[in-house]
């Protein structure tokens, strides 16, 4: 070989021998992946915006009955004259004077993924050394949230975040005798509204923060989940530089974010078909082991399509265990075949009551819709009322299931069920009086207040009259049968409030005039323990009562209690100012691991609610 040459072969040998890139295989499998196999999303990166958010503010209350008071004078005070000021509201020290106003601390959570205009419920209560006796009848005024923290030495606040207001909802079997603190506390169901959405996303890891990082995680997650709009699909994930993901929920997970993070954080950022088939294999035999179900079921959840085929290999497997978590991933994949053996785990299971009406809920297959109809008769009232929600949440303009907007008060809704008669209104999620069975009547004869001006006088089935009586106005009255959803009517005809319906029912009940029972939020919890040794087992059924708690032992289902089923409002906070004596420097669990760059960038990310 000539010396040129060999100097030219030479040359090309170290190109090809370095520059691997750029000589590619002709099997396009050789050049996948660049990292580890099997890496995940949750392996390169942490959540952010999935904790729900404290808003607050000082509130004011009107139409009491003589029981507010005039508040003292200190902060509180000072910041309630200053808003009323700035509302344009005259003379407002003698507007405070009156005895039918309370000054009283507000607050709420903003749930992850809250969007702008969604409702929610809000907390009210009277501070501490306040003369208000009860706030029963009353109603907040348009009150601006934000959320306050305390930054060298002083609260600071935020730009507003919601917007609350509406009729509060005090415990009806409350009275001043037994109970004066129930009195002082209140709920405004669906009376605050987000004024902004709540970023949610991905914050990559110190050793994985880049570009490339960033944009294999958002076409990762693209691969999984995308959503339409107008026709057009487009993905989820957007990653913004080179550290922020930012994340849209997916709509079939809208009622459990907490799953859809956690089969986010399970996807596999980038494999080859030959190594997803060997990952495939391990996770199908850790499905079919009750101690790792619940994780494999949500791995294979993750894969997608390719996960199908080993989900419902669990379906057929002899541990009670192993079928609901296969049924509850195969549901939130949309297959038919999940609807018979959640509706099972619903019906004869309360530990997984929850988790498997949630996952009813997020089918679009004609199955769940029938599987849910099919619980709405069942004796216990937390099954046939959480199925109702689920239902709900499938669809709410369903005709079976939609209902009206009485009043402008509050959803109202008859059901023709063959269960039991039974009458059910909530203290959380929404205002709402749901009456399963059609027909039913009050027995009479019988006397009922509904709130302060309105009284029923059944004196028998075809002759009730509902009556209004307020101070300085014309007396009114309506004529009515019996039957129960007359009379909700005529209340709310005559001024009623959804607060007045309620205790009107409530009364009802004490005095053993309802033809069934009356049910307050009767929904499926979360945190139930089963022992393996009874769950499942054919042809047994448990009720509510039998069910055990978490401090039993037993095995709590794996998940995270879905946000349909979940009636938190507030976290606990002070008695006498809303953030007082709150130890900030405690961060939550995850917080606590996460590297100072992380946290430096989730102080800047939670900045954006004070713009």
């Amino acid at each position: 070989m000539k010396p040129g040459y060999a100097l030219l072969f030479g040359v090309l040998s170290f190109v090809g021998g370095c520059a691997g890139p750029f000589v590619r295989s002709q099997s396009p499998e050789a050049d996948e992946p660049t990292g580890p196999a099997g890496r995940t999303i949750g392996d390169v990166a942490v959540p952010f915006g999935t904790h729900p958010v404290r808003v607050e503010s000082i509130g004011f209350i009107t139409g009491l009955a003589d029981t507010g008071s005039d508040p003292e004078p200190g902060p509180q005070r000072a910041a309630l004259l200053d808003e009323m000021k700035a509302r344009g509201v005259a003379y407002p020290n003698q507007v405070l004077a009156s005895p039918t106003t309370s000054l009283v601390l507000v607050q709420a959570l903003l749930r992850p993924g809250i969007q702008k205009d969604d409702h929610f419920d809000v907390e009210v209560r009277i501070p501490a050394r306040s003369g208000t006796t009860s706030l029963r009848g009353g109603r907040l005024m348009e009150t601006r949230l934000k959320e306050l923290a305390i930054a060298g030495g002083s609260i600071r606040e935020g730009s507003p975040l919601a917007l609350a207001g509406g009729p509060l909802l005090v415990d009806p079997s409350a009275d001043e005798k037994d109970n004066r603190v129930a009195l002082g506390r209140a709920r405004v169901l669906g009376g605050g509204v987000a004024l902004r959405s709540r970023p949610m996303g991905l914050v990559l890891k110190p050793d994985h923060r880049n570009v490339m990082v960033s944009s294999q995680v958002g076409t990762a997650v693209n691969r999984r989940f995308h959503s339409f709009d107008a026709g057009v699909q487009h993905g989820v994930a957007k990653p913004k530089d080179n550290e922020f993901i930012e994340l849209a929920v997916h709509p079939r997970y809208k009622d459990n974010v907490d799953r859809y993070i956690q089969v986010v954080r399970a996807i596999s950022i980038r494999e080859n078909s030959a190594q997803q088939l060997a990952r495939l294999a391990l996770i199908e035999r850790q499905l079919l082991d009750p101690i790792t179900a619940a994780s494999a079921a949500i791995k294979l959840e993750a894969i997608g399509r390719e996960g199908i085929p080993a989900l419902k290999k669990g379906l057929v497997a002899d541990d009670p265990e192993v079928r609901f978590y296969s049924a509850e991933a195969l549901a939130y994949l949309d297959q038919p075949e999940a609807a018979k053996p959640l509706a099972d785990a619903a019906r004869d299971e309360p530990a997984f009551r929850a988790y498997a009406l949630a996952a009813l809920s997020a089918m679009d297959d004609f199955a769940a819709y029938e599987a849910l109809r099919g619980l709405l008769d069942l004796p216990s009232a937390e099954t046939r009322y959480g199925a109702f929600r689920s239902l709900w949440a499938m669809n709410s303009k369903d005709a079976s299931i939609r209902g009206e907007n009485l009043g402008g008060e509050f959803n109202y809704h008859v059901l023709a069920t063959t269960g039991s008669p039974m009458v059910h209104v909530t203290r959380s999620y929404r205002p709402e009086v749901t009456l399963f069975g059609h027909e039913q009547r009050f027995s009479t004869p019988l006397i009922l207040e509904a709130g302060q001006h309105i009284i029923v006088n059944a004196r028998d089935a075809d002759h009730v009259t509902v009556s209004r009586f307020t101070p300085n106005e014309q007396d009114q009255k309506r004529v009515v049968t019996s039957s129960i959803d007359d009379c909700i009517r005529a209340i709310v005809e005559l001024g009623g409030t959804y607060p007045d319906v309620v205790q009107a029912l409530q009364q009802a009940r004490i005095k053993h005039a309802l033809p069934g029972k009356l049910a307050v939020d009767a929904v499926p919890s979360g945190g139930r323990s089963y022992l393996r040794s009874l769950a499942g087992r054919e042809g047994e059924s448990h009720d509510e009562s039998e069910v055990t708690t978490a401090s039993d032992a037993g095995v709590v289902v794996a998940n995270p209690i879905p946000g349909l089923f979940s009636n938190r409002v507030s976290e606990p906070s002070p008695v006498d100012t809303p953030i007082a004596s709150r130890d900030d420097s405690k961060e939550s669990a995850e917080d606590e691991k996460m590297p100072p760059a992380n946290k430096s960038f989730f102080a800047k990310m939670k900045g954006l609610g004070r713009q």
